[in-house]
């Protein structure tokens, strides 16, 4: 993003979508395109010898996590599989006062937290073509058993029925190709940053 059409007063963008959709890449790949920050995540579960502290979790213990949820220090978060996950408030919001876009990749769940919070935040869903191919990117995946991946099939499906009818997103983007999903997002950006900028202005 060019100097001229960075936002003011930062950018904070939603992306959302089931499993399989790849939407991990798509916010990776908008984060290199608009020099943009992804958010941290705070967690209760274990630190592998794979996890960088800071750069993929912050990890905790419940304790702190409980803490951090009573003196409001969390824009969302969720209990998975036993485990604690959530947002941070802090570093977003230094961020955006900053100028920076910043970019969470949560759930349904966590945008409808972080919309209450941030109402100017923008929601994006990103989806497969169809049933049948997500179905297909999940198998190609190789990382669980068919029923499993009927499983996650089965939860997709109901994701994207409520996201449709939520009233979250404002907006849907149909991963069928990477490059130009990851430019109708950076575009879309580009013109909500420019519809913010025009309507702050005094007549």
């Amino acid at each position: 993003m060019s100097h001229s059409s960075k936002p003011e007063h930062g950018f904070l963008l939603i992306i959302s979508g089931p499993a399989g959709v790849g939407k991990s890449t798509i916010a990776n790949a908008v984060r290199a395109e608009l020099d943009a920050e992804v958010s941290v995540s705070m967690t209760t579960r274990p630190q592998t010898v794979q996890d960088v502290a800071g750069e993929h979790y912050y990890f905790v213990d419940e304790p702190t996590f409980r803490s951090a949820i009573e003196r409001g220090r969390l824009l969302e978060w969720a209990q998975v599989y036993g485990n604690l996950y959530g947002t941070p408030r802090q570093p977003v919001t230094d961020k955006l006062a900053d100028g920076r876009i910043v970019i969470l990749e949560i759930d349904q769940y966590g945008a409808s937290q972080v919309k209450h919070h941030l109402p100017q935040s923008f929601a994006v869903f990103i989806e497969a073509p169809n049933e049948q191919v997500l179905l297909q990117r999940l198998q190609t995946r190789q990382r669980e058993d068919e029923a499993t991946i009927q499983q996650r099939f089965s939860r997709a499906q109901h994701e994207i029925a409520q996201a449709r009818a939520s009233g979250l997103y404002d907006a849907f983007i149909v991963n069928d190709d990477l490059d130009k999903a990851v430019c109708e997002t950076v575009s879309l950006i580009h013109e909500e940053v420019a519809h913010r900028r025009s309507s702050a202005m005094p007549d």
